[in-house]
């Protein structure tokens, strides 16, 4: 055993790589190494050379493979050290940069959107995308012949046979949030209301879902003067452009009376879109003073309360402000455009040109 233990603990000293080290381990303590086939003897002996002899094996065994786990450290240890002679870092380089999330434009148009108004005193109210046609509707003093109340423009629901509730559809606007609104909150009041909103139309100006934002004052002596504050403000806050100029042209919207569209001065000298200069108008959303009977679906005396109402596009909002040139973009699964804009969590928004006509 004397020369098994000098064999092996010398090979072992002397193993340069661990692929060296696991033959040495195989041949003296594998299945079929000399130790094994030493302790396999035991059974030939005399019980009282089994005592002196068994012992002893199991001690070489224990040591042969102490030392080669030793060694094994050992060999890793000096492994590192080499890589450190070897390899050089400098600790000092700046690391390597991490994309982070980015925001979608409209969500972020949505968030300063909520933001300007609610300097204002505007609250944020919601409503369901799925509604009856009473409230998208009857309650806006929209008539049954009026168009969007066919299947050419509204998406109605299906309903199954038996179910006697009013027709429903989704959302052809966020005005029926207005109604909810007044219906729990009554007079006075001051709310926005931002969500998508569903029409079926579809080209390379419309899609079948988009974002609005609505808005809805309603108090005892509230005019067409006061709209008109609240939009110019509004508009230099959100275009970061004090000399924001806007103008009301005569229209109608059968929940407001009277009505207005809003245009914003703007300039395409060079096929490019400036807001504040020039001598073009493009119009921006639509406005009016609440109908009485929109009030009185909701519950409000139109003898004692009057309001004005507003809506915009936000889809057109973002376009306008960040330069985007298509409305399909903000549904495009490459979002390398996205990145191409400038978006990301922490941007602070600029005004952008390149808007094209």
């Amino acid at each position: 055993m004397d020369d098994l233990r000098t064999k092996y603990l010398d090979a072992i000293g002397g193993a340069a790589d661990e692929a060296t080290l696991e033959d040495i381990r195989v041949q003296a303590v594998g299945k079929k190494g000399e130790v094994a086939l030493k302790m396999r003897e035991l059974g030939k002996m005399t019980p009282e050379e089994r005592q002196v002899a068994g012992p002893k094996l199991n001690a070489l065994k224990d040591e042969i493979n102490s030392a080669i786990s030793a060694k094994k450290s050992a060999l890793a240890d000096a492994a590192l050290d080499e890589r450190l002679r070897t390899e050089w870092l400098d600790v000092s380089l700046p690391g390597r940069p991490q994309r982070q999330g980015s925001i979608h434009p409209i969500s972020q148009v949505t968030e300063e959107i909520s933001a300007i108004f609610g300097d204002m005193g505007f609250a944020v109210s919601e409503g369901p995308q799925v509604e009856s046609d009473w409230y998208n509707f009857d309650a806006l003093n929209i008539p049954a012949e009026h168009p969007t109340r066919t299947e050419m423009d509204t998406f109605y629901m299906t309903m199954p046979e038996g179910d006697n509730r009013p027709p429903h559809v989704l959302r052809t606007h966020t005005s029926p949030v207005q109604i909810r609104a007044m219906m729990d909150q009554g007079a006075p009041i001051r709310v926005i209301a931002p969500g998508r909103v569903y029409r079926a139309d579809y080209d390379q100006t419309h899609t079948p879902m988009f974002h609005q934002v609505e808005g809805l004052a309603i108090d005892k002596d509230i005019s067409m003067a006061n709209l008109k504050w609240v939009l110019e403000e509004f508009c230099r806050a959100f275009f970061e452009i004090d000399g924001i100029e806007l103008r009301f042209r005569a229209s109608h919207f059968p929940f407001t009376e009277p009505s207005a569209e809003v245009d914003i001065r703007c300039s395409w000298e060079g096929g490019t879109l400036r807001l504040g200069e020039g001598d073009d108008w493009m119009e921006i959303l639509g406005s009016g003073m609440v109908h009485p009977h929109v009030l009185k679906s909701a519950g409000v005396d139109p003898d004692e309360w009057q309001g004005f109402a507003f809506g915009m596009g936000i889809d057109r909002l973002a376009m306008l402000k960040y330069g985007i040139p298509d409305l399909r973009a903000f549904f495009d699964s490459d979002l390398r455009w996205l990145r191409h804009y400038g978006f990301a969590a922490l941007d602070v928004p600029t005004m952008r040109g390149g808007l094209s006509r």
